[in-house]
């Protein structure tokens, strides 16, 4: 599929997404599909919209995704190379962690949006994000490791929320994404 072709694909999940009054949150919090490059290699996903997301209706935008802006800049990238969304798709109130159901509803949007992109590597950023595609793993135990989920690369690294809290996740995000260039080109 072009990228012209899967911009149009996303752009008719997203406005399916928009239309879909079932969806947890709908009608509470706005609708945060996703941006970058839709032909992207690696593919970074949260776990749902913060306040400055909702507000500006981007993802990863407030300083958990300044954060992550500058550790993408730090190897050699730009965040127009990468596709970010996350996997609830609205802020759940409060800032609170998504409920189970919140994610079941919003699964099969992720895996369209997934399957249009098409990338190489999906980075789950944080332990909810990581869990969808790895139920039984722990973020403390498994990140920076490169598992392999239905012919994709998934390699979970710390939310940068949370590196943001602590200077040992600090640490393990950046030693992580170090080594992420070298995880997207097959080593």
């Amino acid at each position: 599929m072009i990228p012209a072709g899967k911009r149009n694909e996303l752009s008719k999940l997203e406005a399916l997404m928009a239309e879909d009054s079932s969806l947890p949150l709908a009608g509470q919090a706005n609708l945060v599909f996703g941006e970058g490059d839709v032909d992207a290699a690696v593919m970074f996903i949260g776990e749902a919209p913060g306040e400055t997301e909702d507000r500006l209706r981007r993802p990863f935008v407030g300083r958990g995704g300044q954060l992550l802006d500058r550790m993408i800049g730090a190897i050699g990238w730009r965040r127009a190379d990468v596709y970010i969304t996350n996997i609830v798709k609205r802020r759940p109130p409060g800032n609170r962690d998504p409920l189970p159901e919140e994610i079941a509803a919003y699964r099969p949007y992720l895996a369209r949006q997934i399957d249009v992109i098409d990338p190489r590597v999906i980075v789950p950023l944080g332990r909810f994000a990581m869990c969808y595609f790895l139920p039984d793993a722990k973020i403390s135990r498994d990140h920076g490791r490169a598992w392999t989920v239905d012919g994709r690369v998934v390699y979970p690294v710390y939310h940068p929320a949370a590196a943001l809290r602590s200077p040992d996740m600090m640490r393990a995000f950046q030693e992580d994404f170090k080594k992420l260039p070298g995880v997207a080109a097959g080593n």
